[in-house]
């Protein structure tokens, strides 16, 4: 019941936007241009706009694109094959294949093999209706997710950056309980732990390339990249973190029963860490703490000989400076913490970028300076 109660609370408004866009979509299309029945516009609409907020234009020129090559196409087969099956056949084949040389998406392609079967079943008239239609429902998907409801490139980056430091945190929550189980109850490798970790960082990538689309073709955002480009160099050091942890988890699975028991405290320290970054990422003071809690968790790791230990105490060190790096210090200011045993560390603040599209300029003559937008 929780994690339903959070999908429907993280994804209610966007599924208000696609009800709105539809049924608009619909009016338009039954009432400016005269379609008596008109199911393509609110469909296309809901398809362009049915992705992860950040991706929602780049859909809606797929759906577009695929819809216009598929009823070429069709035309096509229909004017030289008319109906029967081989028009249909050869129509579906040749605009997936038109959908493969525009971008090779399987949104293109859908769109592209649904237009190309609608244009030979249906002929001519159809495919112009279906033309319009998904010029229409592309063209309310697009004034929705760039003009009415653009999203904002920080704040896409930011939620990304606490679900993977949250998916991380309990990745190594797990491992922690695990170095704790007795080893008759030992499970084999930790299978689980390492495939979340590959499908945060994977998604981390994904919403990093949505943002970098939305800050380059959203007219809001669109010559304001400094902030955005910082943030997303700043979640370059999670793919940096993510792989630590990958490291971490591999070796103190392979420790012995009693070197797992001294290191269970600090993995856990370090999921502690990751989780408390996860509720409020853009926080500077939920950073600050963060690195102090991090310096002390290293400073009161184990200090093993043998050689294993001490490799799993270096992917400790490893984890711990990618998570000072992340939370805003400098590299070589993180490595000298670490390796100096401090107890703190700067921590520079996180980039912010306002909805205002520009800050007031000087007044003329000399005039006060207005506040900054």
């Amino acid at each position: 019941m929780r994690e339903a109660w959070l999908r429907l609370r993280n994804n209610l408004w966007p599924v208000l936007q696609q009800a709105t866009a539809a049924a608009l979509s619909w009016w338009t299309a039954r009432n400016v241009f005269d379609h008596h029945v008109p199911l393509f516009a609110p469909i296309a609409t809901l398809v362009a706009l049915n992705t992860p907020v950040g991706g929602r234009g780049t859909n809606a020129v797929r759906v577009l694109s695929g819809v216009i090559a598929g009823v070429v196409v069709g035309q096509l087969a229909f004017r030289f094959l008319g109906h029967g099956a081989a028009s249909v056949g050869v129509a579906v084949l040749c605009a997936l294949l038109v959908a493969l040389v525009v971008d090779g998406e399987r949104i293109t392609m859908a769109q592209a093999a649904v237009g190309a079967v609608i244009s030979v079943a249906a002929g001519q008239r159809a495919g112009i209706t279906r033309v319009q239609d998904a010029l229409l429902g592309a063209g309310v998907a697009l004034v929705f997710s760039q003009l009415l409801f653009p999203p904002h490139p920080l704040a896409l980056l930011r939620r990304a950056e606490a679900a993977t430091l949250e998916g991380l945190g309990r990745a190594l929550d797990l491992t922690a309980r695990a170095l704790e189980e007795p080893e008759k109850e030992r499970d084999a490798p930790p299978g689980e732990e390492l495939r979340s970790v590959y499908t945060l960082l994977h998604d981390l990538g994904g919403t990093r390339s949505d943002t970098i689309a939305v800050a380059r073709r959203t007219l809001l955002w669109r010559g304001r990249r400094e902030p955005v480009d910082q943030e997303i160099a700043t979640t370059g050091h999670l793919d940096l973190l993510g792989n630590s942890c990958l490291t971490l988890i591999r070796g103190a699975s392979a420790l012995d029963t009693g070197q797992r028991q001294e290191f269970a405290p600090t993995v856990r320290g370090l999921a502690g860490v990751l989780g408390a970054l996860a509720a409020a990422p853009a926080n500077h003071a939920v950073r600050l703490r963060a690195t102090r809690w991090t310096l002390d968790i290293v400073r009161g790791a184990p200090d093993e000989d043998a050689a294993l230990p001490v490799a799993v105490g270096e992917s400790v060190r490893m984890v711990a400076g990618d998570i000072l790096v992340f939370a805003g210090a400098d590299v070589d200011d993180a490595e000298r913490a670490l390796h100096d045993g401090a107890t703190d560390v700067p921590v520079s603040a996180p980039p912010r970028l306002r909805w205002s599209p520009r800050p007031r300029r000087r007044g003329r003559g000399g005039g006060r300076r207005g506040p900054s937008a």
